[in-house]
């Protein structure tokens, strides 16, 4: 079930959300101090392109650096790609087939307003962190 909800994520919504992080992260690695952004904004383009199997859980050794981060994070790039999240969402919640796949991109709206501090991993591991 979860092959065939990644293929139809893919299809409808999944391709232009992950390029929208591949921008993102590209506009972020033009300068040095905004590359762990970038890389973020990569990690998040991946899990964007193919979500259903996987989670995100917080980072125990996330400290305040991370705060200050996602708050720089939300100003530059983050409320874009929430926007983006809510409008694609709506629109898969137009037909009764796409309402899982809006509620999942709902679900993606905190990731991509604050990704620093987060990991993704599988679902069927939630809790086996580093």
């Amino acid at each position: 079930m979860k092959t065939i909800l990644n293929v139809i994520w893919l299809v409808l919504c999944g391709l232009w959300m992950a390029l929208g992080y591949l921008v993102a992260g590209l506009i972020m690695c033009l300068l040095i101090v905004t590359i762990p952004f970038g890389i973020a904004a990569f990690r998040i383009a991946g899990f964007a392109l193919w979500p259903f199997g996987r989670t995100t859980v917080e980072r125990r050794d996330a400290g305040g650096a991370s705060l200050i981060g996602n708050v720089i994070w939300l100003v530059l790039a983050g409320v874009w790609l929430a926007i983006g999240h809510a409008l694609t969402g709506v629109a898969l919640c137009v037909t009764i087939v796409g309402i899982p796949l809006g509620i999942a991109n709902f679900k993606l709206i905190p990731l991509s307003l604050m990704p620093l501090g987060r990991e993704i991993v599988p679902t069927d591991r939630p809790f086996a962190t580093r």
